[in-house]
């Protein structure tokens, strides 16, 4: 058991979205990423996908509604939503999703 620093975690990482698994709960796998302003292509998942904004901003595209995200906040992007990052988005992303099978 030890303490993870996100921030450094992140800005470790070698390419910007590609996120690194720190660990489970459950059977849902907790991931952290960095962000580099140029967009991500739209996806979905089967279950709901927690996103949180650790440090900067997420333009983040669900279901044709555009949402912003500061620090601190996080967004439920609903199992089977379309969901795709917009250009504009930096800093650190924690991600908590069930993988897919």
């Amino acid at each position: 058991m030890e303490a993870v620093n996100l921030l450094e975690t992140s800005a470790g990482l070698p390419e910007a979205w590609r996120s690194r698994a720190l660990g489970r709960v459950g059977t849902a796998c907790v991931k952290v990423l960095r962000m580099d302003a140029l967009p991500v292509t739209e996806e979905s998942h089967p279950t709901t996908e927690a996103l949180l904004v650790l440090d900067g901003r997420l333009e983040l595209t669900v279901d044709a509604r555009d949402f912003t995200l500061h620090s601190g906040e996080l967004f439920l992007v609903p199992a089977g939503a379309r969901h795709t990052v917009r250009p504009g988005s930096t800093g650190t992303l924690v991600i908590v999703e069930t993988p897919e099978d």
